[in-house]
């Protein structure tokens, strides 16, 4: 009978190929200055044959690790989650926000072409192509006037809204927004201007890419980055051992386990996006909010957060993006309340009723929280119905399947969240929260330019999302990376900010 491969024999192969493996205990010392040269390997979980190098197809963590390797953006945000120079090294608007304005740097792509404005506008017209659905700001740059937007000079480019949007450059940072060179169009021959050039890829296993001596930023120490696909069991035993040198996305299990570990070391970021559960509103039976209300109150916050994040994690508020710009402060915090949450089910013919969960193990929490949510609706009177759906699949299967689902959520704005995940056509849906009144007081906030009066607008759109959505947010987690001894550089950063997956930045002994 011959021997099938495991997702760790995979892992193992693929970092081994033309490097060698790490075979030592590497000193726990940090190094003193930054030393060139060597071959960093790097963990994600991983989505088998969707994995992709088309930067404006990006969904997975290690298809944006790979792309921000290869790749640059416009713009990125800081650990604040506020836009800050990357492509563009300034940019203004009109009083209008309306009209704006973007100064280029003098950025050369790997293939020696200089940066222009027509590569601007090109990848702009890349990520809105409308046969093209799978680009993922489509829905938040549709308002971009491309038949009206033009260059001045090679060195500026002026984008016109078809609306106002005070924070259009935040937009730019978001996933997704790569720039390419005008006229590119295939993912099989990458070529950006980002600080490694591509060598290699094959979907759910391995990307390989060199140093770019000439990168606008200036060369990274690495002379090369391999960028692996593997589980949760893989990356933990390989980061162990020796055989990679970054694990992307660990679990509280794994960095209670090498708490002690020489050979390795846990980078906790806080308050790193959001976990949850989301209910779909436009059908029965959380078409009625008594119902969605109803999960809101029999779920028991801090067991989750105790038991499926083993107590690194904040509680969250059914609110995105606590900490954030926008975030509405001072709201009081929802408690557990198995007798109001048994009336409303009564109330809305739930009492004693199944609903469908769908989970996966798309993320490795994912399954104990869809588990744990059920004994505790069951105390309420609730029945759940669990089914598992495939990894590779499951954040596309999640926006139709499942009147309940898992939810998670990196860093990012607010606004950037509530324009993919709450608008009428946003492409991340889940809830399937419908609301042309919504949509209309979001564009309205957009166009504020005053600052506090645009908070005043997001806090009240907010509150309805909290008591009449269907988000059910219990956590905002800490970030768990694990990293080699032998690995200097690497940054506390939420992930899809400028100093997350910064392999330019990090340098070997």
């Amino acid at each position: 009978m011959p021997v099938v491969p495991t997702r760790r024999d995979v892992l193992l192969a693929a970092a081994a190929v033309g490097t060698g493996l790490v075979t030592g205990c590497s000193s726990a010392t940090s190094a003193s200055s930054p030393t060139r040269g060597g071959s960093l390997r790097a963990a994600f979980p991983g989505a088998g044959i969707k994995e992709t190098m088309d930067p404006h197809a990006q969904r997975q963590f290690v298809d944006i690790a790979r792309h921000k390797a290869v790749f640059d953006k416009l713009v990125d945000l800081d650990a604040s989650l506020r836009p800050v120079p990357r492509l563009a090294r300034a940019w203004s608007s009109d009083a209008s926000a309306r009209v704006w304005r973007f100064e280029l740097r003098s950025a050369r792509f790997h293939d020696g072409h200089l940066l222009d404005a027509d590569d601007v506008l090109y990848s702009l017209s890349r990520i809105l192509d409308p046969k093209a659905a799978d680009h993922l700001a489509q829905k938040s740059l549709s308002h971009v006037d491309l038949a009206n937007s033009r260059a001045l000079g090679g060195r500026s480019v002026e984008i016109r809204l078809t609306r106002p949007n005070a924070e259009f450059p935040a937009l730019l940072a978001m996933t997704g927004t790569a720039i390419v060179r005008d006229g590119w169009d295939d993912p099989r021959r990458p070529v950006g201007t980002g600080p490694f050039t591509f060598t290699s890829f094959t979907a759910g296993r391995s990307f390989v890419a060199r140093r770019f001596d000439d990168h606008w930023n200036g060369a990274p120490h690495l002379d090369e980055v391999r960028i692996l696909s593997a589980e949760s069991e893989a990356r933990a035993a390989a980061v162990r051992s020796g055989e990679i040198h970054y694990a992307h996305e660990m679990t509280p299990t794994f960095a209670r386990t090498v708490e002690h570990d020489s050979r390795v070391r846990v980078v906790a970021t806080a308050r790193s996006g959001v976990q949850g559960f989301v209910l779909k509103t436009d059908r029965p039976p959380f078409d009625d909010p008594d119902a969605a209300m109803a999960i809101k109150l029999l779920v028991d916050r801090r067991q989750l957060v105790d038991v499926v994040c083993a107590g690194r994690a904040e509680i969250g508020n059914d609110l995105y993006g606590k900490g954030y710009t926008y975030y509405p402060e001072g709201l009081e915090q929802r408690e557990r309340d198995v007798a109001e949450a048994r009336r409303l089910l009564r109330r809305s013919g739930l009492i004693h009723k199944t609903v469908p969960f769908y989970t996966s193990t798309a993320s490795d929490s994912f399954a104990q929280a869809a588990h744990l949510f059920a004994e505790q609706a069951g105390e309420a009177g609730l029945r759940v119905k669990i089914t598992n759906g495939p990894p590779e699949s499951y954040f596309t299967d999640v926006l139709t399947t499942g009147a309940v689902a898992n939810h998670r959520c990196g860093a990012m704005p607010i606004p950037t969240y509530i324009s993919e995940r709450l608008l009428t056509d946003s492409p991340q849906n889940a809830t399937a929260w419908q609301r042309r009144d919504f949509d209309d007081a979001f564009a309205a906030a957009q166009a504020v330019t005053d600052d506090e009066r645009r908070e005043e607008r997001y806090r009240s759109m907010q509150e309805t999302l909290r008591d009449r959505g269907g988000l059910v947010l219990w956590a905002h987690p800490q970030w768990l990376n694990a990293v080699s001894r032998a690995v200097h550089g690497v940054k506390e950063a939420q992930p899809n900010t400028v100093d997350w997956a910064r392999f330019d930045t990090v340098w070997l002994d």
